[in-house]
C-alpha cells in the first residue's frame, strides 16, 4: 500500500509539471476547436443544442488525449461558455496507475443544471472529481432526444467523437484547472 501511495504522488507531481509546459494553444485556437467540437455534438445527438443552450454553462474539451501502459494519463484543453460565450479556458488532466493499456483520443462536454455547479466549477481555481461519482456520464438512444431526459445531477459528461481504444481497471485522479492561452 506504501508502493501505490508513492508511485500515485510521483506521478501526480509529474503530471502537473508537464501540465505547465502543454499549454500550447492560443485562445484563438482553442476556441475554434470547440465550435468544431460542438457542431458536431449537435449534428451527432438530437436535442443537444437546446439541451446545451438551457444549460446554465458547459465547458467543451474538444480534443482529450489518453494513453495508459500500467502507468497512463490524459491532457486536453477547452472552453467555459455560459450564454454561448467564453467565459474562460481549462485544462483536464488526469494521472492513473494499474491494469490499463491502450490510446485514445476524444472529445467532452461537461454541462452544469444548476447555479450551484456552475459557480462551484468557477470559482475552484483546480477543480477536481471523480467523475463516476458526482457526475452522471450521458446515455441515450437514436430515438429519444437530449432536451427530453433527466439526468437526475447538475453535472453531466458527454463523451464523443472517440478514436482509439482504452482498457483500464485503475485508480484515477482527474483535475480541471484554470488556463490562460496567449
Amino acid at each position: 500500500m506504501k508502493t501505490f501511495k508513492y508511485v500515485s504522488r510521483l506521478l501526480l507531481v509529474l503530471l502537473a509539471f508537464n501540465t505547465l509546459t502543454m499549454a500550447e494553444d492560443s485562445a484563438r485556437e482553442i476556441d475554434s476547436d470547440v465550435n468544431g467540437a460542438l457542431s458536431q455534438f449537435y449534428h451527432e445527438v438530437a436535442g443537444s443544442k437546446k439541451f446545451l443552450e438551457n444549460a446554465k454553462g458547459y465547458v467543451v474539451f474538444p480534443d482529450i488525449n489518453e494513453a495508459g501502459f500500467f502507468f497512463g494519463g490524459k491532457y486536453g484543453e477547452g472552453a467555459l461558455r455560459v450564454n454561448g460565450a467564453t467565459k474562460g479556458y481549462y485544462s483536464i488532466t488526469s494521472a492513473s496507475v494499474g491494469l490499463q493499456m491502450g490510446l485514445q483520443n476524444y472529445a467532452l462536454v461537461i454541462a452544469f443544471t444548476s447555479d450551484k455547479a456552475l459557480k462551484r466549477f468557477m470559482t475552484d481555481d483546480d477543480w477536481e472529481t471523480e467523475i463516476d461519482v458526482n457526475m452522471a456520464i450521458a446515455e441515450w438512444n437514436a430515438e429519444e432526444e437530449l432536451d427530453d431526459i433527466d439526468f437526475g445531477t447538475d453535472m453531466i459528461g458527454f463523451l464523443f467523437d472517440s478514436k482509439g481504444m482504452m482498457g483500464n481497471f485503475s485508480f484515477e485522479g482527474t483535475s480541471f484547472e484554470v488556463i490562460h492561452p496567449d
